[in-house]
């Protein structure tokens, strides 16, 4: 008999040859059990080494040892085998031995659990489950220990993936088990598989139908039979499981109606445990809608009205029958909100149902119920809860989102029924009542608006009486968001979305009918649009652009455009026109410094349209060509020049005129597009077409190109008018400064001679005379004083000078000064 006292790494090949000469051997001689168990005992003390380079060198003899010892679970003794799994229970938590033989050491912490991932330990006791059917103590234990190795180790949870472990895990949980603990343990390995492993191949190996039925079989047994706190918990793990099953598309899962009745008449309790299962139960009927076969399940057992059922507004404490049990206010909140998501996802899909059991009606008593003033405080609690602590603002935007979801359907009857209800004004109604609370604005709050907005567009869209209903009343709701302040738009709460319902439901609800289109014109609801278009970001242009459009078929609205103007006196056809510039230069279209043409063979070709060089499309599909209209901005803004004319258009630089001679030609370039596209495509095809058809698409191109042309000589007449304006208006400045220079000249020269009459004593001696009169204009300073003098001559000093004769007196005014 051989006892080892201790494993020392460079004899770990030689003893796991001797376990495997003893497992041979224990079949015939019994004896051999005994040798087996001590030396498994002493597997469990780290292992020992010499220097601590061992634990490098002998690396792969660890790692070979520890798969022979996942190997010797084929001895069926039930001995043998639970050492096996005590001993790798004990790897996580064994303690090395105070003293140790002279010269040894213990291995490090860890030594041994890392080298047991890189061995096939745990795939090996993995495959040993089928061999332990009449060992239920063992397989328990073995179940302890793959729970271990699973919750320990991502490494370990891919090892058993890789051998099935889900699935094998799965079809064993449901053997009879004395202690009651392999569901648990089982349980748990699933989900440390789930968290540590990769979720969509667990769900993948748990998808096939025998997994299915096992996961079935242990949830009933658990809900018929599971009274304890943990077995409550374990029966909502397997529902999750359930779960994550029926997310996968290729599970087979399937629901089916019960025929047991225990089943059909079960009470549950008010537990918390409970009330989980019925928010699971809930969470599955929407993931399990994608089924058809389970719509008609649903319709059959009346799921529809037991979730309008849930979502009524709570009664009141007086009106709960005394001596019977019932949700808490908490309970029943998380339950009512909960119900209504599912609605969101679920009525739609069963509008029949839905209209059967009044849904349209319920929806809006709970909404009445939401804006009503009784005392009702919110818990907050729950993930459908969120924002909506101390008031009934979680409600109403779980109400709002199933009537947005069963309105958006198109379903004619649903919207019937809800105009009939007066559901139009009670929507405008609640909306403005938000908007004049005091409350701050949340991201919450906004949604609520935006989605009362989508469900006004979807129910007035196309029929023109609930345009009337709508009214003056929706139009000044529309104008007042409109003229919501422009800071907010990128403050990350949603009023960019509350800005884009509320064009949509201008375009939806106001446009089309003239009482409402005429009452949005006088209060300059397009004046608001166009403001929109100067500060928005590029995203938001296109839908105020074809609001811009459709409200161009009312008569009154070009001249609204017209005389509009921005804070800085833009108009709107220089606006636009702004608008298209940037357009191609996204597009990344040929232009030239001034706005020219500088292709006339692709006037208004876009960069991606001229690099595009994939196989022609089929023919039921639109070509680039087509698509490119509907993408950019271009076509939307041709069109409103298209109603508001070419000519005359206020506020236009020349610059904009160049730009304009494009955009009024761009059907015709857009049309000359198309026909050359048709012509490349024939050509890459290989096909020639007849020799008139040639001709004709040889002429219709060349007439595309010739108005190119026609509109580069335009525009350059336009540049050089603009030149000689230029020029003309340069000289005349040039002469308006010379003549000012002039005037100054001669201002200078006046002074000058002034202050040498008054300073000069060699001038002054020609005007040395008496002053006859002195007189006062009026005017300021000098020049209001004129003064008369009479020239007297001065004597020369000599005998023969002769006195000149008396001249006129002089008469001059001084020059105005500044004192």
């Amino acid at each position: 008999m051989f006892v080892f006292a201790a494993e020392l790494l460079k004899e770990l090949t030689g003893i796991a040859k001797i376990l495997n000469i003893c497992a041979e051997k224990v079949k015939d001689h019994p004896e051999y059990v005994s040798i087996l168990n001590e030396a498994l005992k002493i597997c469990r003390l780290p292992f020992l080494k010499e220097k601590a380079s061992d634990e490098v060198t002998y690396a792969q003899d660890v790692i070979e040892f520890l798969s022979h010892m996942g190997c010797l679970m084929r001895v069926s003794d039930a001995a043998v085998r639970q050492q096996i799994v005590e001993s790798v229970k004990s790897f996580y938590s064994s303690v090395a031995p105070k003293q140790q033989p002279d010269g040894l050491q213990s291995t490090s912490p860890g030594y041994r659990l890392q080298l047991l991932e890189l061995s096939d330990l745990a795939q090996t006791l993995l495959l040993s489950m089928a061999t332990l059917k009449t060992q239920p103590a063992i397989k328990l234990q073995l179940l302890q220990t793959l729970q271990i190795l699973s919750g320990s180790s991502d490494m370990n949870c891919a090892l058993i993936l890789n051998a099935h472990g889900a699935e094998t895990i799965c079809l064993h949980m449901n053997e009879p088990d004395p202690s009651g603990q392999v569901l648990f343990c089982s349980s748990e390995i699933l989900w440390n598989l789930l968290e540590r492993g990769r979720k969509d191949e667990v769900t993948a190996q748990l998808s096939s139908m025998e997994c299915v039925v096992s996961l079935k079989e242990a949830f009933f047994h658990l809900l018929m039979n599971g009274f304890q706190h943990a077995d409550l918990q374990l029966r909502n793990d397997l529902l999750v499981i359930t779960t994550l099953i029926a997310e996968n598309p290729n599970s087979l899962l399937i629901v089916m109606k019960t025929q047991n009745p225990l089943v059909r008449n079960l009470k549950l309790s008010y537990s918390n445990e409970d009330l989980k299962m019925k928010k699971l139960l809930l969470n599955l009927l929407v993931i399990m809608s994608k089924d058809f076969s389970a719509l008609q399940l649903y319709k059959e057992e009346q799921v529809m009205l037991a979730l309008l059922t849930l979502v009524k507004p709570p009664a009141a404490s007086s009106e709960r029958r005394s001596g019977l049990r019932h949700w808490s206010s908490v309970q029943q909140e998380e339950l009512q909100l909960q119900a209504l998501a599912t609605l969101a996802t679920i009525a739609p899909l069963m509008l029949d149902n839905y209209m059967s059991c009044q849904g349209n009606a319920c929806l809006l008593l709970l909404l009445d119920w939401c804006i009503g003033q009784d005392a009702f405080f919110g818990q907050g609690h729950g993930f459908h809860g969120a924002g909506g602590r101390g008031s009934k603002k979680a409600q109403m935007r779980h109400c709002i989102r199933v009537l947005r979801s069963v309105t958006s359907s198109g379903e004619e009857s649903v919207n019937q029924d809800l105009c009939d209800q007066g559901t139009i004004n009670q929507l405008l109604g609640v909306l403005m009542q938000m908007e004049a609370s005091p409350d701050e604005e949340d991201d919450i709050t906004l949604e609520i608006k935006s989605d009362i907005q989508l469900i006004l567009s979807a129910l007035c869209e196309a029929d023109m009486h609930r345009k009337e209903l709508f009214g003056s009343e929706g139009v000044e709701m529309t104008l007042h968001f409109l003229r919501k302040d422009s800071d907010k738009f990128y403050s990350g709460l949603g009023h960019n979305k509350l800005l884009l319902s509320t064009v949509d439901c201008v375009w939806s609800c106001v446009v089309g009918c003239y009482t409402t289109e005429d009452f949005f014109l006088v209060r300059e609801g397009v004046s608001l649009l166009l403001d929109l278009l100067t500060w928005s970001p590029r995203c938001v242009h296109g839908i105020v652009l074809a609001t811009l459009l459709e409200l161009c078929d009312n008569a009154n609205t070009p001249s609204h455009i017209l005389s509009w103007r921005d804070d800085g006196g833009q108009t709107a056809p220089r606006l636009l026109l702004q608008l298209w510039r940037r357009e191609e230069e996204e597009l990344g279209v040929g232009r030239s410094q001034h706005g020219e043409i500088t292709d006339p063979q692709r006037p208004i070709l876009s960069h991606h349209q001229q690099e595009n060089t994939q196989p022609p499309l089929p023919a039921n599909r639109a070509s680039a060509a087509v698509l490119e209209i509907s993408e950019n901005l271009r076509s939307k803004i041709y069109s409103i020049f298209c109603k508001l004319g070419f000519q005359e258009l206020p506020g236009l630089s020349p610059k904009d005129y160049v730009t304009l001679s494009v955009v009024r030609r761009y059907l015709d370039f857009k049309v000359g597009e198309v026909w050359d596209e048709i012509s490349r495509e024939l050509s890459v095809d290989g096909v020639r077409p007849v020799s008139p058809d040639r001709e004709s698409l040889s002429t219709i191109c060349k007439i595309a190109e010739d108005t190119a042309k026609k509109v580069t000589a335009e525009q350059s007449s336009f540049l050089e008018q603009q030149e000689k304006e230029n020029v003309s208006e340069e000289e005349l400045m040039y002469t308006e400064l010379k003549s000012h220079w002039k005037q100054l000249e001669l201002t200078a020269k006046s002074w000058n001679d002034y202050v040498s009459k008054t300073s000069n004593y060699e001038i002054l001696k020609n005007f040395m005379g008496q002053v006859l009169a002195v007189e006062t204009t009026g005017a300021q300073g000098p020049a209001g004083v004129k003064v008369t003098l009479a020239r007297a001559a001065i004597r020369a000093a000599g005998p023969d000078h002769v006195e000149p004769a008396t001249q006129d007196p002089e008469y001059f005014s001084t020059v105005s000064v500044k004192d």
